[in-house]
């Protein structure tokens, strides 16, 4: 090796340098040549390089991972269709507002146009979808450029950036002195903006004089690390509060202020309405299933959300931490007033609640079988600990579960966000088990989910990163299933949407993972507890009654 290797440094180090800088310890790939530098740069720089069987979970991986650790998540991937497989987890990312970067290979600059294997126009194809999409023009430039992307990612509402790097300029090497390499810390500003003061002192103004005011805490809520100060705010004020996305388990079960199954009716008849970190999309119903009467507020990280699709009367744009917090501290001295006098609203909402409860009782405490979906998700709910990180991962199954299964602390919901990519179950395992190993990971699949990525199970076995797996299993695409017979009718209900009777467990087993099929309800629990005993990947296969569907699939409108 030639004396001078120590004053140059190649582009493939130099991308490592910056991911070591912006906190990254590992990557999610899949290898191909044109990307190996990066690798051997990793290497050296202490990265675990996680090598997967698909890119979409190397892109989901890196989604998931920024959910749980706050830090932007990283994957690598080579060229061509390297880079395309990857498409559907930077989409999804983009829509859940998480940030991450995808690295991609492309052929070499000196063999540009010329039909290089693998060469496609990756940065014209995840424009639409990024924060920030770029090519690495020069070997110099790959830390700088690396840097770059990081530091969009954060640019209003977090989301993804992709950096393309033709291998030519990634193998490349550059003396050290001439590369820039950003400092740790140094290169990107606060985005905490605690939003207008006067719009603070409005809205505290309109919480203190409320009589029936409710809340809906977003993802940006986990996103901000906003936990406390939402939580200071509804019980200082007095508010119940209702919880959406990674804003599940804001409050716990049980708390006086937890609401979730009255949100329609509080939506209906409250005066004030407080919207955090979500926009009007279709799970709002563009804003529409909000009372016309009442005052409604916007706060978001992002001012092209706020009053998109809907009308406010106050907008926010801020952290929403920050702002909460700021909220609260100006109804200081004031809440007296207007807390005390909020008894009566909080029991009708909570009688609303119980009277949904008690509706679906029978379901979810049923004996048949094929087992009821009510009763699976159900024992799920039972079965979570304060420690136990929920992935819902399906269509028809998952939608069963959002209005059972409540997680018991913040950051302990996980589900694709408002794109509803199926798939991102096995790599949301992954991603969680290796960035907090000390908690238990439970994921809820759709049979015909789980086919999309299961494969990356035998990753999760690989690398010893034990969960507890369910398949709800119906042999169907069901959400689909039922708009069809919706649609044009019994007789044509199963075009496109029936799957195989596949046995989960026994492919469970047979990568190396713990494997056990129930159709009995009352053996749901036990198999449950001995996955978790298992100490392995696991795959409890619940074989469910097919003709069950969650309310939520039944009220779709693109099925009316």
């Amino acid at each position: 090796m030639p004396d001078d290797t120590q004053d140059v440094i190649s582009g493939g180090h130099l991308v490592a340098k910056a991911l070591k800088a912006e906190g990254v310890d590992r990557i999610y790939t899949l290898c191909g040549g044109h990307i190996i530098d990066i690798y051997d740069g990793c290497v050296d720089e202490g990265i675990e390089v996680v090598d997967v069987r698909h890119e979409q979970v190397a892109a989901h991986a890196a989604d998931g991972y920024a959910r749980i650790t706050g830090k932007p998540g990283c994957a690598v991937v080579t060229a061509g269709p390297g880079t395309t497989d990857a498409v559907t987890g930077v989409a999804n990312a983009f829509r859940a507002e998480s940030p991450m970067l995808l690295i991609g290979g492309q052929g070499a600059l000196t063999q540009h146009k010329m039909g290089s294997l693998q060469d496609l126009p990756h940065v014209d194809m995840m424009t639409p979808i990024t924060k920030f999409a770029a090519a690495v023009p020069d070997t110099a430039r790959a830390a700088d450029m690396v840097s770059m992307a990081f530091r969009e990612c954060y640019h209003g509402a977090p989301g993804p950036s992709f950096l393309e790097i033709p291998r030519d300029v990634l193998d490349a090497k550059v003396p050290v002195a001439k590369a820039r390499v950003p400092k740790p810390g140094a290169y990107r500003a606060s985005t905490r903006s605690a939003g207008d003061p006067e719009a603070i002192e409005k809205l505290a103004d309109l919480l203190v004089h409320a009589e029936k005011p409710a809340i809906l805490l977003g993802s940006q809520v986990w996103t901000t690390r906003g936990t406390e100060a939402a939580i200071d705010l509804v019980r200082t004020l007095n508010i119940p509060a209702y919880m959406n996305g990674a804003g599940r388990g804001t409050l716990p079960p049980g708390d006086p202020h937890h609401f979730q199954l009255s949100r329609r009716y509080a939506f209906s008849n409250a005066d004030v309405i407080v919207i955090v970190g979500t926009p009007f999309d279709f799970r709002m119903g563009y804003g529409k299933r909000l009372s016309p009467d009442a005052t409604v507020v916007q706060i978001d990280l992002d001012y092209r959300t706020v009053g998109k699709n809907r009308d406010i009367d106050l907008g926010i744009v801020g952290d929403a931490g920050l702002v909460l917090k700021s909220v609260t501290e100006a109804a200081s001295g004031r809440v007296n007033g207007g807390a005390s006098k909020r008894k009566e609203w909080l029991d009708e909402l909570r009688a609303a609640e119980q009277t949904a409860i008690e509706k679906r009782l029978p379901s979810l405490k049923s004996d048949a079988s094929p087992i009821h979906p009510y009763r699976l998700v159900s024992e799920i709910n039972d079965f979570l600990t304060e420690d136990s990180i929920y992935i819902g991962d399906g269509g028809d199954i998952v939608t069963f579960s959002g209005q059972v299964v409540q997680p018991k602390s913040p950051g302990h919901w996980m589900d694709p966000g408002p794109l509803g990519t199926l798939g991102v179950g096995v790599p949301f395992v992954l991603a969680a088990k290796q960035a907090r190993p000390d908690k238990e990971v439970v994921a809820l699949f759709g049979d015909g989910a789980f086919s999309l990525t299961g494969w990356d199970f035998e990753t999760l076995v690989r690398y010893d990163l034990p969960f507890v797996g369910i398949v709800g299993n119906n042999s169907s695409m069901n959400q689909i299933r039922y708009g069809q017979a919706a649609k044009y009718g019994l007789e044509r209900e199963r075009v496109g949407n029936t799957l195989g009777d596949v046995h989960y467990d026994k492919f469970a087993q047979m990568l190396g993972g713990y494997g056990e099929e129930v159709r009995d309800p009352a053996d749901i629990g036990p198999a449950l507890r001995r996955a978790r005993e298992s100490g392995k990947p696991s795959l409890i296969n619940v074989w469910v009654d097919p003709d069950a569907y969650a309310p939520g699939t039944m009220n779709q409108t693109m099925y009316k």
